[in-house]
């Protein structure tokens, strides 16, 4: 079955791009065109959408004010927001995020070029892994993002006694804990529902750990990592910035890697040092997650615990294998908790996991793990 798409957008010009985009896949089909939140939330009523491709600032009604009805229409059709790279769009992008919209395309600045080749691919790829098979097999996730007050939804609560997910961990590793007491940082890897899914584990993980730098490479543009980090701050009580070129890490940080920028930590002269570049992509991605993880595993080697949560592709896998061999630990996210299996998946089946686990549990898992409670 194709994947019905139903785009959204006040710009004839943006449509006719969205449009020229899906067209030349054969899995998508786009069963309607809309100009305004209104006229969609009408042709939502008498289509069924799989993915609805939704315009943030659009006349008369607006993007964030048809989304919550969007989903009442069609709870389980994955909304992707489109907005213009402004801190004020970002914003917003995460309030909808905090809404129930699976995730978020920024629209290109320019009608021609590599920015339009990027939002072409992103279509395509978000769509499908949004709408195709397996996500509509698994649901429509509920949001644990800032809500649009500024709040944060509350995630549930861990168990005391999270359960491993033994089939998964391999042999050489079956018996053992992660390092007790000797995990000297946490690095985490996400895309595709991401943002999500790091406020979560930062809820779980408020007053714990308090020791460790962590540090996060979550796919998102400029503009959104800078928001992303104001929400990790305010739910997770530790300081949460995007990783500025030549500061020195602190315990007890967040480190997040800035939009369009790899971040890759380095030792110097007794201090791990924070370096940015804007270096080729990796799994197209920047910031990408393996040259973080490759850098880490070479700084604190058996010392380092990695998180690789929901998100499309496979970024992360080859740094977890980098990781694995010098002595660390990978823990990855479940398939149901996931809006996108795509990179946990990578790590679990290349057999790098010491555990996988539903999204509530792994902030008690590392908990109990590192510091032995």
């Amino acid at each position: 079955m194709p994947i019905n798409v139903l785009l959204v957008d006040d710009s004839a010009v943006i449509r006719g791009l969205m449009s020229k985009a899906i067209a030349v896949d054969p899995e998508i089909q786009i069963i309607g065109t809309a100009g305004d939140g209104a006229m969609a939330i009408s042709m939502a009523k008498s289509n069924a959408p799989d993915v609805i491709i939704l315009d943030i600032e659009m006349p008369g009604m607006d993007g964030i004010t048809a989304l919550p009805e969007l989903l009442k229409i069609a709870p389980k059709t994955k909304i992707i927001m489109a907005s213009t790279l402004t801190l004020r769009n970002a914003a917003i992008s995460m309030q909808a995020l905090s809404l129930g919209a699976s995730d978020y395309i920024p629209k290109p600045s320019a009608k021609f070029g590599n920015e339009v080749d990027i939002f072409y691919r992103e279509i395509i790829e978000k769509t499908k892994a949004l709408g195709g098979p397996a996500a509509r097999a698994r649901g429509h996730a509920a949001p644990t993002s800032a809500a649009a007050s500024g709040s944060v939804a509350t995630p549930a609560a861990a168990p005391a006694t999270p359960k491993l997910a033994a089939k998964f961990v391999p042999p050489a590793s079956a018996s053992t804990p992660l390092h007790v007491s000797g995990v000297k940082a946490l690095a985490i890897a996400s895309s595709t529902g991401g943002p999500q899914a790091l406020l979560s584990l930062f809820e779980q993980l408020k007053g714990r750990l308090p020791n460790l730098p962590i540090f996060i490479t979550q796919h998102m543009p400029p503009t959104f990592t800078t928001i992303l980090a104001e929400h990790i701050t305010k739910i997770s009580g530790r300081t949460c910035a995007e990783g500025k070129d030549g500061e020195v890490v602190v315990p007890g940080r967040v480190y997040l890697a800035p939009g369009d920028y790899h971040m890759i930590p380095e030792s110097k002269n007794g201090s791990i040092i924070i370096t940015t570049n804007q270096g080729p992509q990796e799994n197209y991605c920047r910031p990408a997650a393996d040259p973080m993880l490759r850098a880490l595993a070479g700084i604190y080697g058996k010392h380092l615990a990695v998180v690789v949560l929901t998100g499309m592709g496979q970024d992360g896998m080859l740094g977890s294998k980098v990781v694995v061999e010098a002595g660390g630990s990978v823990i990855a996210q479940d398939e149901a908790s996931c809006v996108v299996y795509g990179m946990p998946k990578a790590v679990v089946e290349n057999g790098l996991c010491r555990a996988v686990l539903p999204l509530p549990e792994i902030g008690s898992y590392l908990t109990q793990q590192i510091e032995g409670r």
